[in-house]
C-alpha cells in the first residue's frame, strides 16, 4: 500500500533527500553546460568559419565530419558516465529513501482505514 502524502512531503523536507538533489544537480548542470557549449561550438564553426571546418584531414574526411562524429561519441560517453555516477552515488540514496518509505506505516489514522 502506497505511503500517505505526508509522507512524501516529509521525506521531500528530508536531509537524505536535499543531499540527492544536490548530488544530481551538482553531476546535471555542470554536464549540461559543458555539452552545451561543446555543442554550440560545433554549430558556430559550422556557421562561420566555414574555411577551418573544410580542412581535409584524411582524403575526403574534413574537421567538420570530425567535429561531427565526436557529438555522438560525447553524448554516449556522458551517457555512460552518468549511469556510473548514477550507479555509486545516486541509487544508493535513493535505495535508502525508497526502504524508508517503505518501512514507513501505511496510515496515519491509527491503522483504521
Amino acid at each position: 500500500m502506497p505511503a500517505p502524502a505526508e509522507k512524501y512531503l516529509e521525506v521531500q523536507r528530508s536531509d537524505e533527500f536535499a543531499q540527492l538533489r544536490h548530488r544530481l544537480r551538482t553531476f546535471i548542470f555542470p554536464t549540461t553546460v559543458a555539452f552545451i557549449v561543446w555543442y554550440s561550438l560545433y554549430v558556430l564553426l559550422s556557421a562561420y568559419a566555414r574555411d577551418f571546418m573544410g580542412i581535409k584531414l584524411i582524403g575526403n574526411v574534413n574537421v567538420a565530419l570530425i567535429f561531427g562524429l565526436l557529438q555522438f561519441i560525447s553524448t554516449f560517453l556522458i551517457a555512460w558516465y552518468y549511469s556510473r555516477y548514477a550507479a555509486r552515488n545516486l541509487d544508493p540514496l535513493a535505495d535508502d529513501i525508497h526502504s524508508a518509505i517503505d518501512k514507513a506505516p501505511a496510515t496515519t489514522d491509527g491503522g483504521k482505514s
